[in-house]
């Protein structure tokens, strides 16, 4: 008697394997047993990525809130902390982008963060005395 392969469901698990090597080089797109590992790779890959890619792109909005603010005379963390002290609650996606297109809302909110700064300062010094 020969023994139970489970054929259909093998097979379908295999193609479908096959199929997410589509575009791979050699061996890895046409044969199962290095398509396998090379999808599996691929899948690490993209679930990890998705991770650094929020990672780079707020490391790419940090940069740019901080060339436009330190020509103004604030450098990115004293300007982060003065539109906090000013209870205006903009993301770094949205600054940044003010940042590349619109200078003079930056300036705005620069004015409004060193006078916010200020006022913390003076209540700070209040409170010690």
């Amino acid at each position: 008697m020969p023994r139970a392969t489970n054929a259909p469901a093998s097979r379908k698990r295999r193609k479908r394997t096959i199929k997410a090597a589509k575009g791979f080089r050699g061996f890895r797109s046409t044969h199962f047993r290095y398509a396998k590992d090379a999808v599996r790779k691929a899948k690490t890959y993209a679930y990890r990525d998705r991770k650094v890619r929020k990672r780079v792109f707020r490391t790419l909005w940090v940069q740019r809130i901080n060339a436009a603010t330190r020509p103004l005379g604030l450098s990115y963390s004293r300007f982060m902390e003065g539109l906090k002290a000013a209870g205006i609650d903009l993301d770094r996606k949205v600054l940044a982008d003010l940042a590349v297109k619109d200078i003079a809302a930056i300036e705005a909110l620069v004015g409004q963060a060193k006078s916010a700064l200020e006022n913390k300062q003076a209540e700070l010094a209040k409170a010690a005395a």
